[in-house]
């Protein structure tokens, strides 16, 4: 019944987020990044952020929920609240970095640091290098989470998919309530789309992930390579296509739409083919995780999907 309840409140928020965003002109405009072609109300992502507290909030109160990682996340009502002003009125990047890091550090000090990256073949466990590595990790997927947010119902999608596959996995309810909030916020961000994610949503979701990888890797080291398998699909493509523009000598801080996904809608693909066909990738990357009993084994077999995924897409569409 509660997740039925968050479903309705995320929906209905959305609904009148998207009126009030229609009636005050609060729309993303068409720019070279866009895949839309008409202005779209955003913002939409404050629907997900508040059922999503409100969610984790009730789970804390009847000790559903840990409470180093329901403080962690609740972290993110700082980047929430400061990635919507971005929305609102464009706020500098040093504003938005400084942001992400503080959250970075709160998140790090209520999951008591990052313990230890095990390789198989070898682990490492100096807290100064695991926890530099734990708050880049963190600010990289709050942005590349960001940048993926660009098609009709592709973030949305991918965070009903991380919730689902880790509440099957691990069976905790904060899971349920993610895939709630988020779905709710879906209905209306499916092709076309009524409104937008925002970096309010988006920012949080990376967020979310990135405190989710390592606190279930400071429960069982293992377990970090599964929340890497599972979000592939979003940092193979971010990583990947960064580094491919640093490669032809663009200057990364600016607009483009070279990621896969944006790729495809380019050859012709619609908003909903290409998000279907990315929820078919994330079955193939949980069924990896699922059935390989070896996660090095999984990961590497993934990294092959992955990068045949890449070709494919260059093929329809070259990186130029």
């Amino acid at each position: 019944m509660l997740y039925i309840l968050l479903f309705l409140l995320s929906f209905a928020f959305t609904y009148l987020i998207k009126n009030y965003a229609l009636k005050k002109s609060l729309v993303a405009h068409v720019n070279e990044r866009s895949s839309h072609t008409t202005p779209t109300p955003h913002g939409g992502g404050i629907a997900i952020a508040f059922t999503w507290f409100i969610g984790i909030s009730y789970l804390y109160f009847y000790d559903e929920i840990t409470v180093s990682l329901y403080f962690a996340l609740m972290a993110g009502i700082l980047l929430s609240f400061v990635s919507y002003l971005d929305d609102l009125y464009e706020l500098s990047p040093k504003i938005r970095l400084l942001t992400q890091a503080l959250v970075a550090f709160m998140a790090l000090y209520f999951l008591s640091g990052f313990e230890r990256i095990d390789f198989y073949f070898f682990s490492i466990e100096n807290q100064i290098f695991t926890n530099i590595f734990a708050f880049f990790m963190i600010l990289w997927f709050i942005n590349l989470y960001n940048f993926l947010d660009g098609i009709d119902g592709y973030a949305g999608c991918e965070a009903i998919f991380l919730a689902l596959a880790a509440f099957i996995l691990f069976g905790d309810a904060h899971f349920l309530v993610l895939a709630s909030a988020a779905l709710g916020f879906l209905v209306w961000n499916w092709h076309r789309a009524k409104i937008f994610m925002g970096d309010v949503g988006s920012t949080l979701l990376g967020y979310n992930v990135a405190v989710f990888t390592l606190y279930y890797a400071n429960e069982q080291s293992a377990n970090l390579w599964i929340w890497i398998i599972l979000f592939g699909l979003f940092w193979f493509d971010a990583t990947l296509t960064l580094y491919r523009r640093y490669k032809n000598k663009e200057k990364l801080s600016q607009a483009h739409k070279k990621h896969a996904y944006q790729r495809l809608v380019q050859s012709g693909w619609a908003h909903d083919k290409v998000v279907l066909y990315s929820i078919a990738i994330n079955c193939v990357l949980f069924a990896l995780v699922y059935f390989i009993p070896y996660l090095g084994a999984a990961f590497i077999a993934a990294l092959g999907v992955l990068y045949m995924c890449i070709k494919y897409v260059d093929r329809k569409k070259g990186f130029a």
